[in-house]
């Protein structure tokens, strides 16, 4: 039992090994090679149109690759569902919708029986543990429509955590809302990096520098450095573009290049 235990922490959360895609024969992505340990907060960086949201589909089971393999806790990624969570760019909920805080909270506990869906207490109780945790409680009756995009990204991320994950995804968590509010979000999430991993596509290079471990650059390849630091070369390859250096006080690992 103890080995199987250890076996399971040691194993990586997400293994994605020489993985092609492509749309209508338009390489989107080619030969990516990436580890996500557990405990990791990693930030996919890299410009529009270069993979970033394709890969995440990928790791997530939403797409197959046409080349290569991918493992997330160890199985396949549709088996891996129930242990995965993911915050889409734009929740699909329609705005004027009559459904409130506390409605959205508990989609994430929903279960289903020989009588349809159903909540049990259990169930109540740790939508309302989620709630308080971003800090949402009090909203729980409000529409969800009449919220301002900060507070609606927090009660999407209350959701996706009472589906008690062991890891979550969140596809740019921070677009379209304000800098507080998006520093509010960035501290949460450091905060639940304490006991699950955490994977963001972000196009805040800002964030890279303060709070994310890892840094993948995806630009149809995965660009990446063996300094623990985030350099000038680095964003340039990825960007394709000239870039002013950007420092930063965290010290931070990022993803060595994998030889095939």
């Amino acid at each position: 039992m103890v080995k199987e235990k250890e076996d399971s922490h040691q194993t990586p959360v997400v293994a994605v090994a020489d993985v092609s895609f492509s749309y209508n024969r338009l390489p989107v992505l080619e030969n990516i090679n990436l580890t996500i340990r557990r405990g990791d907060f990693l930030g996919i960086i890299g410009p529009n149109g270069g993979g970033k949201t394709t890969l995440v589909k990928l790791i997530l089971g939403l797409l197959k690759p046409q080349k290569g393999s991918i493992s997330v806790l160890g199985m396949d990624p549709v088996k891996a569902r129930e242990r995965v969570a993911y915050v889409p760019q734009h929740a699909p909920e329609d705005r004027e919708f009559p459904i409130t805080v506390w409605e959205v909270a508990l989609q994430g506990r929903l279960r289903t029986s020989r009588w349809g869906y159903h909540y049990t207490r259990e169930d109540r109780q740790r939508a309302a543990d989620e709630l308080r945790r971003v800090d949402m409680w009090d909203l729980r009756h409000r529409p969800i429509g009449a919220l301002s995009g900060g507070q609606r990204q927090r009660v999407f991320l209350a959701r996706s955590l009472c589906r008690d994950p062991e890891v979550i995804f969140l596809d740019e968590p921070t677009v379209g809302i304000d800098s507080l509010a998006q520093e509010n979000i960035y501290d949460l999430l450091q905060s639940l990096n304490q006991r699950m991993t955490i994977v963001i596509v972000t196009h805040d290079i800002g964030v890279i520098s303060q709070y994310v471990r890892s840094v993948a650059c995806v630009n149809r390849t995965l660009i990446a450095h063996n300094e623990g630091l985030i350099t000038a070369e680095m964003l340039e390859k990825t960007y394709n573009c000239p870039v002013d250096l950007i420092a930063h006080g965290v010290p931070h690992r990022l993803f060595q290049p994998h030889s095939s």
